[in-house]
């Protein structure tokens, strides 16, 4: 049995960003990260479409809106440090009707009270930007950008081997024992025990949670989102980030237009209920995920006031033609012609009891574990921010256990 000062469970961008703020507030802790896959950043990280976000759309003073400012600020910092390939292209928010005026007006509030660098411009202005959209009215964001997640989680991984750190694949915790001193952490090819442990299992992070003896009523429903990217002959039609006007009564953003870091165009995503947490396909199906989202009262509670939106999603992802209509909303000139399909993601989101998807992100303490139970987007771009808040408090509690010991001796 490995023994360390601190285990991080999950090899995604918020694991390792978590393990790396350890390691720079103190070089000398015993630290190991857990990922249950052969690869780092394999699920939603690797999948991700590379967004940078401003924190225009969080409500103020949530952990979403303050996290993803400091992270977005440190991510940057930290790629022009280490060579990681990101750009700030600009990204406009864009409304094709009136009735989308007044929520487009909320959207630009938010901005100005998170500190957001963005300002409402006219159909003209927007033709400048942007001369293939459509719209009588945007929000331009400049400071929005994209970078390359995969490659920010290859840098953090080879600093913390640089630094001593582990970091075990194939190492999925299927049990976990806390007692006075020590949380052990069993799978089926060995065991290690720590100090202290932190959840960062995406999108089994309610079960791993619950194994810690976390008492949690939320629980995590898989969404899928799927993507299709622009042929090169069409990929003149975005120059950077088209979005829409998102709707309120939805918890997601709509297909939008994505310029990748490496090149290309991404198309999507559409949001439809995965039939297993990784299921990244129709055919992937996984009877116990189907049949704790289909019992779960919060999920019914969401279908039942959701369902025609649910229906429309679950169209486009069946029907191209539905999809390309709604990209052709924000751009007119697309044709289905100019897409093809390209890998999905899905999204772990923690839904409560009362059919409400949880809007900010959740961190609890249960004993020497720390469980970050809903991380959603802008997870990504707050990742060190998020890194360091985890970092603190696992901290914090050693060194209230230093003290204890020291007064007993």
């Amino acid at each position: 049995m490995g023994r360390f000062d601190v285990a991080v469970i999950g090899g995604g961008i918020v694991g390792l960003a978590t393990a790396w703020q350890l390691q720079q507030r103190r070089p000398d802790l015993r630290l190991v990260v857990l990922e249950k896959e052969g690869e780092l950043a394999y699920h939603q990280t690797g999948r991700n479409s590379g967004v940078l976000h401003s924190g225009i759309y969080y409500r103020p003073g949530t952990l979403r809106a303050q996290n993803c400012r400091a992270g977005k600020l440190a991510l940057e910092d930290f790629c022009q440090r280490y060579n990681v390939a990101w750009q700030r292209t600009g990204k406009v928010i864009v409304a094709v009707n009136e009735a989308q005026l007044p929520q487009l007006e909320l959207i630009y509030q938010r901005g100005q009270q998170n500190g957001v660098q963005c300002a409402v411009i006219d159909a003209d202005r927007l033709r400048e930007l942007e001369p293939h959209c459509a719209g009588i009215r945007a929000i331009h964001v400049p400071e929005s950008g994209i970078v390359d997640y995969p490659g920010v989680c290859q840098k953090l991984a080879e600093l913390l081997r640089a630094s001593g750190a582990e970091i075990r694949l194939n190492f999925r915790v299927t049990d976990i024992r806390q007692s006075a001193d020590a949380v052990s952490l069993d799978s089926p090819g060995g065991a290690v025990e720590a100090q202290q442990a932190v959840n960062c299992g995406g999108l089994h992070s309610d079960r791993l949670a619950r194994l810690s003896g976390q008492l949690l009523r939320e629980r995590v429903v898989p969404f899928r989102g799927e993507y299709y990217e622009l042929l090169p002959e069409a990929e003149h039609l975005c120059r950077t980030l088209i979005y829409p006007v998102p709707d309120p009564r939805f918890p997601f953003l709509g297909v939008h237009f994505t310029r990748m870091v490496h090149g290309g165009v991404e198309c999507g995503p559409n949001a439809v209920l995965a039939l297993a947490r990784e299921g990244y396909t129709w055919g992937t199906i996984s009877p116990r995920d189907l049949f704790e989202s289909l019992t779960y009262p919060g999920f019914l509670r969401l279908l039942a006031r959701n369902w025609k939106t649910a229906i429309g999603e679950v169209h486009r992802s069946l029907s191209k033609a539905a999809f390309v209509k709604a990209l052709q909303r924000l751009v007119p000139e697309i044709r289905a012609e100019h897409l093809r399909p390209c890998p999905a993601g899905v999204r772990a989101q923690a839904l409560g009891l009362d059919g409400k998807l949880l809007d900010d992100f959740l961190i609890l303490r249960h004993e020497r574990m720390i469980n970050v139970c809903n991380a959603p987007s802008p997870a990504a771009t707050a990742c060190l921010n998020i890194g360091r808040l985890v970092a603190d408090e696992v901290l914090s509690d050693q060194l209230a256990a230093k003290s204890v010991s020291s007064s007993k001796t």
